[in-house]
Parts: C-alpha cells; structure tokens; sequence
C-alpha cells in the first residue's frame, strides 16, 4: 500500500516545521544563556547600602544580611511588595546590628525598586549600591535600575537551584520584562 502523495507532503511539511522549531527555541536558549544563565555579576564592595529586590524567597534576603554582617554596607533595604507577609515583617522589624528598612515600591516591578533606589540615593547620598536578586533576573534589572540610578551598581546574585521548568518560565518572564523595558523610562 503506498502513502498518498498528499499525506507525504503534509508529514514533511510538519518534519520541517518541527525542525525549524527545535532550532528556534535551541538558538533561543543559546543566544540568551549569557543574559539568563551566566549575567554579568559583581563581586561585592563597601558600599552605601545592600538592596534586595522583591521576587521569591530564595536566599537573597540572607545574602543581603549576611553581606551587610560582613561589613559591606551599613544598612539592608527591602523591596517588599509582598503586603502584610510575616516573612517580611520578621525581616523589615528584626534585631540587627546595622541598620535595616523596607518600602513598598510603586509600581510593583523592578522599575518601582529602581526608582525608589534612585530616591534614597538622593536623600542619602548613596553613590554605590550592592543590589541582590536572582540570577535570571540580574541582567535586566542592571539595566532596568541603571535607567534610575546613576551610581555604581554591583549586582550579587543569590543563586538558587532551578529546574528545567523553571529555567524555561524564566527565560520567556525576563525576555518579555526586556522588551517591556525598552520602552519604559525610569
């Protein structure tokens, strides 16, 4: 029994539109891999203040604490767009032997930190800020908060473990949150 001339050309069809997908998404990863997997990052020094951007609790307001316990800056600042999280209360209200706040920012995004970034650096004449996030998200929030600050940044990534799933939501998250921020001022 031979295959229709129709079926075989419809099953090509969909082998090379499989390939051209698969080589897409393989460019995708590659190309960005630099942006996402391996950013730029910065080894910490003295600085005026150690801010941690809001996200998930993975490790970097420990990271923040313990740098600032290190001697690295006299006071941590929070992001806490989270609300009335406990987490956060125990952090923003702790016993510490340096000094420690917390604000909410508006917008709740990164452009909101990186303003609010830019306030207390005017109010308090930081000219060097160590800004802890994760790692997917440190190249575009250099690029977002340097928009705001004009000071040196030193971007410390905590550096928790992600899965496959995780990677890839990232990947497209960070890559829309760019393309957003082309067009954003601070």
């Amino acid at each position: 029994m031979t295959i229709p001339t129709s079926t075989r050309r419809l099953r090509r069809r969909l082998g090379v539109a499989l390939l051209v997908a698969v080589l897409g998404v393989t460019g995708f990863v590659v190309a960005l891999w630099p942006v996402y997997v391996d950013p730029i990052v910065d080894e910490p020094e003295r600085a005026d203040a150690i801010v941690v951007l809001g996200g998930a609790h993975d490790g970097r307001e420990e990271l923040a604490i313990r740098l600032a316990s290190q001697g690295y800056a006299p006071q941590v600042v929070f992001s806490n767009p989270y609300g009335s999280s406990r987490r956060m209360q125990r952090l923003c209200y702790g016993e510490y032997t340096f000094k420690v706040s917390c604000f909410e920012p508006d917008p709740a995004t990164t452009r909101g930190e990186g303003r609010e970034i830019r306030r207390l650096a005017a109010e308090q004449g930081w000219t060097r800020v160590i800004v802890v996030t994760f790692t997917p998200h440190i190249s575009r929030s250099r690029y977002i908060i340097g928009k705001c600050f004009d000071g040196e940044l030193l971007m410390v990534p905590s550096r928790p473990a992600l899965g496959k799933i995780d990677w890839a939501w990232n990947y497209v998250y960070q890559s829309f949150g760019y393309a957003r921020a082309l067009f954003e001022n601070c």
